[in-house]
């Protein structure tokens, strides 16, 4: 990659309107088109949840949008996806500042096999950072922004793999709130948890909302309807529906997204 990749710049303080969105985008795995004339916002420091059955395109839109879909051979995309106005799909964006300004966390938890620590500060290693006092700093701010500190901070050299599985997730949330990402994309993150493992992520991703902009891929409908600013309903790789979720759950517009929430279909 050129030396003189674009930098997308970062957002304001004062911005306004969506911190992401796509417009007319259509998306194709060779001659197989996944999805069609999509167009939505992603509003700032809110949680949009994208909902729809299996093979409906939801975690391929989320892919679109730190532009993972690049690592997969013979993907074509089409159309406007923007950060903070700034198209990311440019020829000269830097893809990796981009993915960490736009992180994701995966559906069963990914840990490093490393210690809690170089778990959380691989990234800032990485990247070059040296400064014990900054690493020092992240470590701990991270670990208490995934309300990790207090179980962790007396064990943090124990392997990450030999933490209980919810433990295991807010971990891969804290080690990507070490890098500063703006938006957090998550494809059901809470598949592989227990009810009260899934409750703890629901209340974090609540609370992380206040800095961050969260999208949200989940076949859990009543997670939708409690966490969730926004609902995309898909199907078939349309965007059937987009609103607020209070609205999309109780009046919906359209026919199949009242079918499916009723359990009528999918």
């Amino acid at each position: 990659m050129s030396n003189h990749a674009t930098q997308i710049p970062a957002a304001a303080a004062a911005a306004t309107g969506p911190k992401m969105r796509v417009e007319r985008l259509d998306l194709y795995y060779g001659a197989f088109q996944a999805l069609r004339d999509v167009s939505m916002p992603f509003a700032r420091n809110h949680i949009t949840a994208l909902i729809g059955p299996s093979g409906c395109g939801k975690s391929t839109l989320l892919r679109v949008l730190n532009r993972m879909n690049d690592l997969i051979p013979g993907v074509l995309v089409q159309g406007l996806v923007e950060l903070d106005g700034c198209d990311i799909y440019a020829p000269d964006t830097d893809v990796c500042e981009l993915r960490t300004r736009v992180g994701m966390v995966f559906q069963r938890p990914n840990p490093f096999p490393l210690s809690v620590r170089d778990n959380i500060l691989f990234g800032l290693r990485v990247a070059g950072v040296r400064n014990r006092g900054r690493l020092d700093e992240t470590l701990e701010r991270s670990l208490r922004s995934a309300w990790l500190w207090e179980n962790l901070k007396d064990r943090l050299n124990d392997p990450a793999i030999d933490l209980p599985l919810d433990q295991q997730q807010r971990l891969c949330i804290a080690r990507l709130l070490a890098v500063s990402p703006e938006v957090i994309l998550m494809d059901e993150p809470c598949s592989a948890l227990d009810p009260i493992a899934t409750a703890k992520i629901e209340e974090l991703m609540i609370g992380l909302k206040r800095d961050y902009t969260i999208v949200i891929v989940t076949h859990n409908m009543q997670q939708a309807a409690r966490i969730s600013d926004f609902t995309g309903y898909m199907l078939l790789g349309d965007m059937v529906e987009f609103g607020p979720t209070t609205k999309v759950f109780t009046d919906p517009g359209d026919v199949r997204t009242q079918d499916y929430i009723s359990g009528r279909y999918g």
